[in-house]
């Protein structure tokens, strides 16, 4: 992939900390302003419970859910690094995997590319089974699958969905 071809890129953010919607609304502002990414759209709101490594903590503060999509001129660990500062600008402090946080941002997808190095796995290893994942995306994009693991409606068919959708959309595209 060169940095000058436009790849359609699927994104996925996730906040459990502080005032969730407005950071999942600023973040999109931001991702929508990273050199080279063009916003096409930005899904309703889903609310969930937090996943932690031993499975759903009810404790945990619950997490505001979105998918936005676009397409990105670049590569996909610039794409990463961006994002990942966007996490950082939004106050992102990652002292326990899966713990609770102010702004999560996931590379879900970068067209139909497989990458599997020390930073970035793509598509995304387990967006396949997460309903705060699926049920944002099939809001936006009905007909999408994820490279090697199928439709999203059909992946989301299968999982036991107990997501609320909370809010109709964070920011218009």
């Amino acid at each position: 992939m060169s940095p000058a071809s436009a790849s359609h890129v699927v994104l996925a953010l996730g906040s459990n900390l502080g005032d969730r919607a407005a950071t999942l609304a600023e973040a999109v502002r931001d991702v929508a302003a990273i050199p080279g990414f063009e916003l096409q759209a930005v899904s309703p709101v889903f609310e969930s419970a937090a996943l932690k490594l031993d499975g759903v903590d009810e404790s945990a503060p619950r997490y505001l859910n979105s998918v936005l999509t676009g397409n990105f001129s670049g590569f996909p660990h610039d794409l990463l690094r961006a994002v990942n500062v966007i996490e950082a600008d939004h106050g992102r402090v990652r002292a326990e995997r899966w713990g609770d946080r102010t702004l999560d941002i996931d590379l879900i997808a970068v067209g139909a590319l497989t990458i599997d190095d020390d930073r970035l796995t793509l598509p995304h290893p387990r967006a396949w089974e997460r309903d705060f994942v699926l049920a944002p995306w099939v809001c936006i994009e009905a007909d999408a699958e994820i490279p090697g693991r199928g439709r999203i409606s059909d992946l989301l068919a299968a999982t036991d969905s107990t997501l609320v959708k909370v809010i109709d959309r964070v920011v218009a595209p």
